[in-house]
């Protein structure tokens, strides 16, 4: 695979609006003026519409150890990225939106992350989802216009309900318990529930994962607004990471839709191959996303190791060559997920993308490495790393939420050990 790395002062290529933060590039839009709305009405951490990306991400990394502290959902961080036109990055352009593709997301997804890792995660939803519909063309032509224009002017988020209490994740097999019900006037009626769907306070747009009630069953989604009588969110998320994502549990009883919101029913057989596209949008996106997490912990580590200067030592730690070694893998790690991810959305926007066992192994393979850069910038830092008071404890607890995401590495590693073994099948 080709890499398309870039200098940590050089453009992203095709790429005009761009503002660099560190290592990463991400993109900046014209304010956007929105109707009341959860994410549209909440006010910024932000200095203003023409705050600097350094000012925005700042800003949202400022209010990351209160919303995790507090397990609040990140509305202000939400709301201004809207206002940056971040939120419709992957939306289609005839819809308003930017219509950008996988490596400008990955870039924008790693620096997001990197300030706060619950509004990444989010916003990571957000642009997969956006970037399905616009690649897969099943929806209604008005309906999809409808919620990718809700996108762009309101900052309306979505996210897809697929995993149940009883379920867990459909890419383990089985049918789900939510269940919609044919009407006699073509309507239907949704009944189940979803769990760890991400962003619940704040998704205005639910794609809901269920099967119908019919002779011969189909299975597909729901296209459900969250306003609607019937569904209910149970604040059910309290877990060691990722606790600002509002991933509740939501419950829809006898929900009313029209017929056009089953957007997307088909035949169970039509839904065993995979999408390579969508695996590596899937993969990649994580990977970056936790990378960005991975290389905040770097940052801090550094700057630890520069500032403290031990008095047995009499100078900073930095200058020890085992705490420069150690450095120095964290690193390799993150250079090796740099590349990958370059390379692997590069190929994507080409359209040539990887294999779908690869992207499985990808995904594992890039938060592998981000959780241990992470876990060497704690051991570097000893007790500091495990005190609240610093934002290294929380980067150590959201990165090790990278290991929940499917594909998880057992299931990765058995399909590609499948593969491997068929050239040499009796």
């Amino acid at each position: 695979m080709t890499a398309l790395m870039q200098r940590p002062d050089a453009p992203a290529p095709g790429i005009s609006s761009v503002v660099l933060h560190g290592s990463d590039a991400v993109l900046l839009e014209p304010h956007v003026h929105a109707r009341p709305s959860a994410i549209a009405q909440a006010p910024s951490d932000a200095t203003g519409s023409g705050s600097s990306i350094d000012l925005l991400l700042q800003s949202i990394a400022s209010a990351a150890g209160r919303h995790d502290a507090d397990a609040t959902f990140p509305f202000m961080s939400l709301a201004a990225l809207h206002r940056a036109g971040m939120l419709s990055l992957t939306v289609p352009r005839r819809f308003g939106g930017q219509g950008r593709g996988l490596a400008d997301a990955v870039q924008l997804l790693g620096s997001v992350g990197g300030a706060c890792a619950s509004t990444g995660l989010v916003l990571a939803m957000q642009l997969n989802r956006h970037a399905a519909l616009a690649r897969e063309g099943r929806w209604p032509d008005a309906v999809h216009a409808r919620v990718a224009g809700d996108a762009v002017t309101h900052g309306a988020l979505m996210n897809a309900l697929r995993a149940e209490p009883d379920l867990g994740s459909p890419t383990r097999g089985g049918l789900p318990a939510t269940v919609l019900h044919p009407q006699r006037d073509g309507a239907w009626r949704l009944s189940g529930r979803k769990t760890y769907v991400t962003g619940a306070p704040g998704l205005t747009w639910m794609e809901v994962w269920a099967r119908t009630a019919e002779e011969h069953p189909r299975l597909g989604y729901a296209l459900v607004r969250a306003d609607t009588p019937g569904v209910r969110v149970v604040e059910s998320w309290n877990q060691l990471g990722m606790r600002a994502t509002g991933s509740h549990d939501v419950v829809f009883e006898d929900v009313p839709l029209p017929a056009e919101h089953a957007v997307d029913l088909r035949a169970p057989e039509e839904w065993v191959t995979a999408d390579p596209v969508q695996a590596v949008w899937n993969a990649v996106g994580l990977g970056a996303l936790y990378s960005g997490i991975a290389r905040a912990a770097r940052n801090w580590i550094a700057r630890f190791l520069q500032e403290r200067r031990p008095t047995s030592l009499g100078a900073p730690l930095a200058t020890l060559p085992r705490m420069q070694e150690k450095l120095g893998e964290i690193q390799s790690l993150l250079l090796v997920n740099d590349r990958l991810i370059a390379s692997a959305a590069a190929e994507t926007d080409a359209q040539i993308p990887p294999p779908v066992t690869d992207s499985l192994l990808l995904k594992t393979v890039l938060t592998e490495n981000a959780v241990r850069a992470v876990e060497l910038a704690a051991a570097l830092a000893g007790n500091h790393a495990y005190a609240r008071a610093h934002p290294l404890e929380r980067h150590l607890r959201d990165v090790l939420c990278a290991r929940i995401h499917v594909p998880t590495a057992d299931a990765a590693h058995v399909a590609a050990g499948r593969e491997a073994i068929v050239p040499f099948a009796a």
